[in-house]
């Protein structure tokens, strides 16, 4: 195993193995994951600011074992930010799940989690401050998820179904994320006086209305039977115990892609998914399309 400790921003952190090929069909290598998150720290951090991170691991890269790692791992360096919280923000029974969930402040903990092998990072729609308090959620996403026989140009027809339809509430600003998979999530900035079952239960009003009003491309169920050539208006992941793919995220599939945030007169026929440089060099020419997003 080849080692060498690096100065990351007055922060030293151990790499390993920089050459381990993550992505055999592409040759993408550890070393190529962490200049890729380097490239889009200062983005990606402010999506995940004060967030709780759940990482999937790859060790032997896309097509090894993978595993969800929740808490803090064992030689975790002292220098990363963890909190014993509640597995969900809602279960206040005393005996309720605690979790040591770590938090990835600057770019020296984007690189240790990298090292790791966490090709995806998770986070939920809530912020924790130092203390331990668990805020209301800030924003509230939808996941659209396309069935059998529908792809992402159905989930654009839905994308702007969706936007119109939080409009109509006053949520005037919706943020479309391609996800780096099959589908795209939409983000909608949220001023914190709802609770989380309220969240919940509009996101999942929405999709029902959606449903109803378009059966043909629209389901709010996650029932298989009725997935085929339809998609999937997910309200679930506005659970406080679930997570989503935070953007800016790669995604641990057989070709390196990215939750890669994007611009409303994209969201039509022939959109497709970017990869690492595609993200890179958006970000260079166009900025940050998440700044508004905090």
């Amino acid at each position: 195993m080849r080692e060498q400790w690096v100065d990351v921003e007055g922060t030293r952190v151990r790499l390993t193995n920089l050459e381990k090929v993550l992505f055999p069909a592409t040759g993408f290598t550890k070393a190529e994951m962490i200049r890729y998150y380097t490239d889009v720290a200062e983005p990606m951090l402010r999506q995940l600011r004060d967030r709780p991170v759940t990482r999937i691991r790859y060790p032997d890269g896309v097509e090894g074992e993978r595993f969800f790692e929740k808490n803090t791992p064992r030689g975790a360096p002292e220098w990363l930010r963890r909190q014993r919280l509640r597995a969900s923000p809602e279960d206040t029974d005393a005996d309720a799940t605690v979790l040591d969930l770590p938090f990835l402040d600057d770019l020296a903990g984007l690189v240790w989690s990298a090292q790791q092998g966490a090709i995806e990072l998770h986070t939920p729609q809530w912020r924790a401050g130092p203390r331990g308090k668990v805020h209301p959620p800030d924003r509230l996403v939808v996941d659209l998820d396309p069935g059998p026989g529908a792809g992402l140009d159905e989930c654009a027809r839905v994308a702007h179904l969706v936007r119109e339809r939080l409009a109509d509430d006053d949520l005037t600003e919706t943020f479309p994320v391609t996800s780096g998979s099959k589908g795209m999530q939409l983000y909608a900035p949220l001023d914190g006086r709802r609770g989380f079952a309220a969240v919940r239960e509009y996101a999942r009003a929405v999709a029902e209305d959606l449903a109803r009003a378009e059966p043909r491309l629209v389901v709010a169920e996650q029932r298989k039977d009725l997935r085929p050539g339809k998609v999937l208006v997910d309200w679930s992941q506005n659970h406080p115990a679930k997570t989503t793919i935070t953007p800016y995220s790669l995604r641990g599939r057989e070709r390196p892609a990215v939750a890669a945030p994007r611009a409303w007169d994209e969201i039509g026929p022939g959109l497709t998914q970017l990869g690492p440089d595609d993200v890179v060099g958006r970000l260079r020419t166009d900025g940050d399309l998440l700044a508004d997003l905090t």
